[in-house]
């Protein structure tokens, strides 16, 4: 490799940083596997586009390197409950609206949650009104109400 080349690809200049939330990392053993995956998927990228020159693509390989390795270091595995009485991380919740709608979601880590899936950030409004709460509970939410169905 030509040394105008390795020149090149050393002045690329880094994105800004994806923004990192201040709340506890905490994730799920399966969040940590997909904290894992995404920085081993971030540094494939970066080598593939150090290869073809690609400047913007190595740019944004290198700041998801930043990001997964910083959600990486602070992440903190929480056990699976034992208790079901109350919501706590890592449950899942069945709720019924005042509409009869039924959602089920399992609470975890802002970078696992994904609400169409069926998983929720502990961090959310809806998570927040569910955690100490138990079966029968009524809890206020998007200006209504829901009662919680289940726990496990």
């Amino acid at each position: 490799m030509s040394r105008a080349f390795v020149k090149d690809m050393e002045d690329v200049e880094d994105l800004p940083d994806r923004p990192i939330s201040e709340l506890p990392n905490d994730v799920t053993q399966e969040g940590l596997q997909q904290i894992e995956q995404a920085l081993s998927e971030a540094q494939a990228a970066h080598a593939a586009a150090q290869t073809t020159g690609d400047r913007g693509a190595v740019a944004s390989a290198r700041r998801d390197i930043r990001y997964w390795s910083a959600r990486r270091a602070t992440a903190v595995v929480v056990p699976k409950p034992a208790d079901n009485s109350v919501v706590r991380f890592g449950h899942t919740v069945s709720i019924v609206r005042e509409d009869d709608r039924r959602q089920t979601f399992r609470i975890v880590g802002e970078d696992e949650a994904d609400p169409a899936h069926g998983t929720i950030s502990h961090a959310s409004p809806l998570a927040r009104a569910l955690f100490g709460k138990g079966v029968g509970d009524v809890i206020a939410i998007a200006g209504g109400e829901a009662e919680i169905l289940e726990i496990r």
